[in-house]
């Protein structure tokens, strides 16, 4: 199992940005105990309905926060106040900031030394989206978002599940520059292909003859903000939908995987076919995405790829994913030196082939 270490990519062991870490769904139902960044994590719903995240374990004695629903303070809902969490233990609240503000046998003073760290989280498009830093720093982009999310028309995704791998995001990421892998692993031939770095965003756009479609022309424009979530607005004669696959590092060297699709029904009132219609999408683009996955599975690590120039800018993808293991100041040296299109030679532009889908997304 390769780590950030052997991929060269800077000081931290962690990549800094937005990262999907539950469906939301799953937050309703109570508390969650997560393990992501190598550590472990406490996830909850305040009785606002914002969520929080907090690290796991209480510094009086080092009771997890979450990953008790035996204890009665748990078994009778008195656990969340507010946006405030009880230690299940001994009863010692949290809050959202992760501050200890009450302890019910203690009239003085909290002690400060009790705080533990609270983390940037979202309710976003169905995710709970967090961010994280090693370093503790605010985030310094928004985290990602369709708008079509909140228009009538489109059918919203519930998320697959995809489980936990032992590879780097390193090779997830590189896909985005790989080219050549389209037609043998995807039956998708690419008469076209640029990538894009744009700062905290880098793009891909191509397209080719869609096979399993009878042949018709893919347009696909396919962007990550940031190093943890992939999103992908895909055309094919009428059919409009968006794909999301989301890592998220669980340990240096492992992932955990989402992967959903947004799709356009026929009217602002999606019918019951819209609705299984998007469901059979979803699961045909989930089995075209498990192909990838199951390389990735069984491959060795590609710590120094025998890259061909007519494979794809690996190089370029690589320096643009290396930011987000850099400091501040490095990560802006990186976006200047690697801003801008790249191209792969004797490969057609996209716009020789009027792609022109890219109106009102956010890149």
């Amino acid at each position: 199992m390769a780590q950030a270490l052997d991929y060269k990519l800077g000081p931290r062991t962690f990549p800094t940005g937005w990262f999907v870490v539950a469906e939301s769904s799953e937050l309703d139902k109570g508390p969650m105990a997560l393990r992501f960044f190598g550590r472990d994590l406490a996830l909850y719903r305040g009785e606002s309905g914002r969520p929080v995240m907090l690290d796991a374990y209480c510094k009086h004695m080092g009771t997890h926060l979450t990953a008790s629903d035996s204890a009665m303070i748990v078994r009778n809902g008195h656990q969340i106040e507010g946006d405030s969490i009880r230690c299940p233990y001994h009863g010692w609240r949290y809050s959202s900031e992760g501050h200890v503000d009450d302890i019910p046998y203690h009239d003085g003073p909290c002690p400060k030394s009790a705080s533990i760290r609270s983390y940037p989280v979202v309710d976003n498009m169905g995710c709970i989206m967090m961010w994280f830093d090693e370093q503790g720093a605010e985030p310094t982009y928004s985290a990602p978002f369709l708008k079509e999310w909140d228009q009538p028309q489109w059918i919203h995704w519930a998320l697959d599940h995809l489980g936990e791998l032992d590879v780097h995001p390193q090779e997830v990421l590189d896909n985005m520059s790989d080219m050549r892998h389209l037609e043998p692993t995807h039956g998708q031939p690419c008469l076209y292909f640029e990538n894009e770095a744009k700062d905290h965003i880098y793009v891909q756009r191509q397209g080719g003859i869609m096979q399993l479609y009878g042949g018709v022309q893919l347009y696909t424009t396919t962007w990550y903000t940031g190093p943890g979530v992939l999103l992908s607005k895909q055309v094919w004669g009428d059919t409009l939908q968006y794909e999301m696959i989301a890592n998220t590092p669980v340990e240096d060297g492992r992932i955990k995987a989402w992967h959903g699709c947004l799709v356009r029904g026929s009217s602002d009132t999606p019918s019951a076919e819209d609705i299984e219609i998007a469901k059979q999408t979803q699961a045909g683009a989930l089995e075209a995405f498990a192909t990838d996955f199951q390389i990735w599975r069984h491959k060795q690590p590609a710590l120094q790829p025998m890259a061909l120039k007519t494979d794809g800018p690996f190089k370029i993808g690589r320096k643009w994913y290396s930011q987000f293991y850099s400091d501040p100041d490095v990560a802006k040296q990186i976006q200047a030196e690697v801003n801008g299109c790249h191209y792969i030679p004797g490969v057609d532009k996209p716009a020789d082939h009027n792609h022109a889908i890219d109106d009102g997304l956010p890149i």
